[in-house]
């Protein structure tokens, strides 16, 4: 690797030819700051917030796209570059929505961060014309603020990464806005909810669609019963609401809040997770020894299945047929659990603490009433979470750790990991195995199906059969895996799709984190991490173990995949390829 000699105001750094400024500043513990920049998504150099100065340049330079050269002398605090970014932000600020006090990013503001690091306020030297630009809340899981938009263009680098472009610039210098084609609300346009634009946003242009308020009037309401779930990745990434390191696992204090909050019960959706596997192991086997359609794609992800109606229809079959974790979970409480304690399912409010943005769009799904009621009836975000346990003025950080209600709480280690990428087919592999081989898994760990890579593939030897496995997580990467099968060039017998990359631990619904977070640390990982983590430390580890889940078939369900499991646990999926521009 060639090295190149620079230095950055006066200290000398050797560094890979062509890194960029902002690259190579960061060896020197120097963050330039950034507004449209994300590493490998949107390096653009359009905001000029990194603008810096080099020695025999004849204007500033943009430090996230300008790379290095031997000799180059680069200063990036001088007050040349101090003022140009202070008059940026001024003109930014000038034809933006400044109800700052109101507004949910409040506190997480990328651009009021800013803003108060140079010293830029309302009283602005510049006045923009400040047109009422359109308020979008169209779609059922987000809200397009462009007054609160500042063109940084995240959300569409976001959007394309996923193969999904449904947002982008219209129209040109001051009439710029960001919006579906012919302006289109997003309800109109193929968008699958996946909310990558909201977690990439850096202003409160894009929030997804607060349904607390529904949480909160069901719980003032003495006549319903309210059960609230959490699905595995939000133990390991609630914390970080409340200024906790990434990746802390805060299960205890999560549940201590939510009994805070009021709820009636305090559930695990990793229960509904075992049970997933158990019909979903099932639903493997029956395809294999029965020539059902292969390969088998999980279904766990309404991201990735909205994406599949809309861009693969074809493959619909391919699908498998059992709800979400989610939705089983409410399937179950407004049926199994609804008659064994003697509550009537139209009294019961399920709410689902969930990852993702899609989630939202789940609960509105047909064929998502078991009980003749909607299996659930709110998915709220972490971050709708988070901002409730605020307004209640719970102390989060110093709740004692407390254990989930019974008989709802208890879920293995297979559940736990459903949260990270690879996940899902690493518990279905514990389950089919000892299902279709009777015997005890020396080591229930895969490997190889763990990790943040964007594809990965392994075969592993079931019952004496090569079973061809492949995990993808990124829309993007699950465009590419099945254009690779439906060209033949790969043959796979199971497949794990999630619709975020690197799984729910990166859903929309989770935590924001800054443009230098996101760019520079990796944090799929350290929130997957802990979920291994607790996983290798419970006593149970697959799903078919279990034992709330034996009593629940014992007692209602019947025999994994029979006829009842099929009408409680199972859902069906809908073309919605005509709403594609071709």
């Amino acid at each position: 690797m060639e090295m190149v000699n620079i230095k950055i105001n006066g200290m000398p750094l050797s560094v890979p030819k062509g890194v960029t400024i902002l690259e190579a500043a960061r060896e020197l513990g120097i963050e330039i700051p950034t507004l449209c920049y994300l590493k490998e998504i949107n390096e653009i150099g359009a905001c000029r917030i990194c603008v810096v100065e080099v020695k025999g340049a004849r204007t500033l330079v943009t430090a996230c796209v300008y790379p290095v050269a031997e000799g180059m002398e680069i200063y990036t605090n001088t007050l040349k570059v101090q003022n140009a970014r202070r008059m940026t932000l001024e003109l930014i600020l000038s034809t933006h929505d400044r109800s700052c006090l109101s507004c949910v990013r409040s506190g997480s503001c990328e651009l009021q961060r800013l803003c108060q690091e140079f010293g830029v306020d309302d009283e602005s030297r510049f006045d923009g014309d400040n047109p009422v630009e359109t308020f979008d809340d169209s779609a059922i899981h987000m809200v397009r603020d462009n007054n609160k938009c500042i063109l940084c263009r995240r959300c569409i680098a976001a959007c394309q990464s996923q193969q999904v472009a449904v947002i982008g610039t219209n129209d040109r210098g001051f009439d710029t806005h960001v919006g579906c084609a012919f302006d289109s609300t997003l309800d109109k346009v193929a968008c699958v909810s996946c909310g990558q634009c909201v977690v990439h946003c850096p202003t409160g242009a894009l929030i997804e669609k607060d349904d607390g308020d529904k949480v909160t009037e069901a719980l003032n309401d003495p006549t319903k019963h309210v059960i609230v779930q959490t699905a595995p990745s939000i133990r390991v990434t609630l914390g970080e609401c409340f200024g906790m390191p990434i990746g802390t696992n805060v299960q205890g204090k999560m549940v201590a809040a939510l009994r805070r909050l009021g709820f009636d019960r305090v559930f695990d959706t990793d229960l509904a997770a075992d049970l997933t596997i158990m019909e979903e192991a099932s639903e493997f086997i029956e395809r294999v020894k029965n020539g059902g359609k292969l390969p088998m794609i999980t279904s766990c992800s309404p991201g990735w299945v909205k994406y599949c109606e809309y861009y693969y229809p074809d493959m619909l079959e391919n699908l498998s047929t059992c709800k979400s974790p989610q939705q089983m979970f409410g399937a179950v409480t407004k049926t199994w659990y609804a008659k064994k304690y003697n509550l009537n399912p139209k009294d019961i409010v399920v709410v689902g603490i969930m990852p993702c943005t899609a989630k939202k769009f789940e609960v509105s799904r047909e064929d998502e009433d078991a009980s003749g009621f909607p299996d659930v009836d709110v998915a709220l975000t972490t971050r709708e979470l988070g901002r409730m346990i605020s307004r209640a003025h719970i102390n989060f950080t110093a709740l004692p750790d407390e254990k989930f209600d019974s008989p709802m709480g208890e879920a293995t280690g297979a559940g736990v990991i459903f949260g990270a990428t690879g996940g899902v087919m690493e518990a279905a592999l514990r389950t089919a195995s000892e299902l279709l081989t009777g015997e005890e898994l020396a080591q229930p760990d895969f490997p190889e199906v763990r990790g943040t890579d964007g594809i990965k593939e392994a075969t592993y030897n079931v019952g004496g059969m090569d079973v061809n496995v492949a995990v993808a997580s990124g829309l993007s990467n699950a465009h590419k895996l099945l254009e690779s099968v439906k060209s033949g060039e790969k043959s796979y017998h199971f497949i794990e799709i999630m619709g975020c990359p690197g799984g729910c631990v990166n859903g929309g619904g989770q935590p924001v984190q800054s443009a230098v977070v996101r760019s520079f640390v990796d944090l799929k990982s350290a929130r997957a991490k802990s979920l291994y983590e607790q996983d290798k430390n419970l006593p149970l580890r697959k799903s078919h173990e279990n034992p709330v889940l034996k009593k629940i078939y014992e007692e209602y369900l019947g025999e994994p995949g029979g006829h009842t499991a099929h009408q409680i646990l199972h859902t069906s999926y809908v073309d919605r390829s005509a709403r594609v521009i071709k």
